[in-house]
Order: C-alpha cells, then sequence, then structure tokens
C-alpha cells in the first residue's frame, strides 16, 4: 500500500525538514501542514509536542501569531500522523 505522506512529493511550498518531519503547504487546502516521518497515527507525546513546536513557528510567520489553531484531525489520510495550521475565524 502506498501512502503519499510517507513519499514526501514536494509539490507545494516546503518550509521546513528534519529527520522527524518535513512541514509544507497541504496541497488541499494551502495551509502550512507538518508530517510526521513515521508511518503510524500517534506520535509520542515528546515527539508530538516538537512535530507542533516546528508547525507553531512557520504558521506564526505565514498567518499570524495567534491567527490559526493545529487541526490534528486526519481527514483525508487517516492512517499517518500529520496536523494542519488552520486560520481562525474573525469573530463578528
Amino acid at each position: 500500500m502506498s501512502c503519499e505522506l510517507c513519499e514526501a512529493a514536494p509539490l507545494t511550498r516546503r518550509y521546513f525538514e528534519n529527520e522527524q518531519c518535513w512541514i509544507a503547504d497541504c496541497e488541499i487546502c494551502l495551509v502550512p501542514m507538518v508530517v510526521w516521518r513515521e508511518h503510524d497515527v500517534a506520535p509520542p507525546e515528546p515527539v508530538r509536542a516538537a512535530l507542533l513546536g516546528w508547525l507553531g513557528a512557520i504558521a506564526d510567520d505565514e498567518l499570524g501569531r495567534a491567527a490559526w489553531y493545529a487541526d490534528e484531525h486526519m481527514r483525508n489520510i487517516p492512517d499517518h500522523y500529520h496536523a494542519h495550521a488552520r486560520r481562525r475565524r474573525a469573530l463578528s
């Protein structure tokens, strides 16, 4: 079985990568997304915290500080951990 997150093809803007993860714009929703390099749904808490920290640094620069939240609901690829930096909706 093939996993497009494991393949890590650079289809959109790539912001960051290291041995644990890569961060790029999601090709569907075009917001920064962190992808754990392990094909698993549940990184250990220290790893998860690091992944969300790297995503936070990128999201703060790209979307604005406090203008986003980490969405860990894995809708389209539910078997590989990734999280999106979603824009917060403005209150009217």
